[in-house]
């Protein structure tokens, strides 16, 4: 599956879209105050995922593209990342799609708005692929499991309606250091 990572931020911070470049400043420190958007005037609140977490990671190379994010209070649970930023003024993070609700707001980057068919076509650039391990060649059970979890129906129906986007849909593809060749 492939999931896609959106910045959300508190609904009363009064910007809905944001260049790359500006971005990276909000999480590198070098914009402190929503009015320096076009938004309130309010500090910037900035909320990261744990270190070590695969949406951190993601955000960080398509986002920070090499610069240093700005310390902050770090969560280990997306859902309370969620929650941290819909209850406090000024905050903004980052979640998977399946992650956002109706009390946050998500950002557009450059006017591309973070939905799937954007993701599937690479216009909306922070994705990744999930990935399943196992230690050493599967045994019977565990190869019937994979076979399922890759089966049609749980990718065509389950993968979708957990909120990730089924490999099949995907219009390009990237290798693993993050370059697209297909």
């Amino acid at each position: 599956a492939v999931v896609g990572i959106t910045p959300i931020v508190n609904k009363e911070v009064g910007v809905k879209d944001i260049s790359m470049e500006n971005l990276r400043k909000l999480f590198t420190g070098e914009i402190t105050n929503w009015k320096e958007l076009g938004g309130k005037d309010q500090p910037v609140v900035i909320l990261n995922r744990a270190s070590g977490s695969g949406t951190r990671s993601t955000f960080e190379k398509w986002v920070l593209d090499g610069e240093t994010a700005i310390r902050a209070q770090e969560q280990d649970s997306s859902g309370m990342v969620r929650q941290i930023v819909a209850d406090t003024p000024g905050a903004i993070s980052y979640v998977a799609f399946s992650y956002v609700t109706n009390d946050v707001a998500t950002l557009s980057i450059d006017g591309v708005e973070p939905t799937d068919d954007n993701v599937t076509t690479n216009k909306w650039i922070i994705w990744a692929y999930e990935h399943m391990y196992t230690k050493n060649q599967p045994k019977q059970l565990t190869k019937e499991f994979l076979n399922y979890m890759l089966s049609e129906e749980v990718q065509n129906n389950i993968v979708g309606e957990l909120g990730y986007i089924p490999v099949s849909r995907m219009q390009v593809e990237r290798d693993w250091e993050g370059n697209i060749v297909k």
